[in-house]
């Protein structure tokens, strides 16, 4: 009785798994299809993203809490949290740099390379990050044009009759 129990359990996870299997495999496409656009993952936490390459270089190289107080005050330098998503923009090969964007930065910041992933990456919250839930680009479905009460279109639906 008790190995017929298991035998269940066994089955009844297996199939699990075979069912899982292709939202897996899909989710993984998509994943690869934003990094083949772009986008990267955030692996480390701290202030990595500076506004310029020299500003990176010296806040990796010599790192203090004197540096980076004063690199944060004076906005060249911005905290990256591991699981963010960030659009590369550019890549600097020769110094293993990359130019990207943030969702809450309106300019362009510069990190190390080996700082982002090409492969997901959970957020604080357990969840990953893509551009649509992130931010970065509106999702198509959320999208609409707006209707102002005093416009000639809402007025005309204000006294239509049902």
């Amino acid at each position: 009785m008790r190995k017929h129990r298991l035998a269940g359990v066994v089955i009844a996870v297996l199939m699990a798994a075979f069912r899982l299997s292709p939202i897996s495999t899909a989710l993984a496409d998509n994943y690869s299809d934003l990094a083949a656009q772009g986008y990267r993952w955030v692996t480390v936490d701290g202030p990595y993203a500076c506004t310029s390459e020299q500003d990176v270089q010296r806040i990796v190289g010599h790192h203090t809490d004197e540096a980076e107080l004063h690199m944060v005050e004076s906005i060249r330098c911005y905290y990256l949290i591991p699981g963010t998503i960030v659009q590369v923009i550019k890549e600097d090969s020769a110094h293993n740099m990359s130019e990207m964007r943030l969702v809450s930065v309106t300019r362009s910041l510069w990190t190390y390379s080996r700082f982002l992933s090409k492969n997901p990456v959970h957020d604080t919250y357990g969840l990953i990050e893509t551009p649509e839930n992130s931010g970065l680009i509106q999702a198509a479905e959320t999208l609409s044009t707006p209707v102002f009460l005093d416009s000639p279109r809402a007025q005309t639906r204000r006294h239509e009759n049902p």
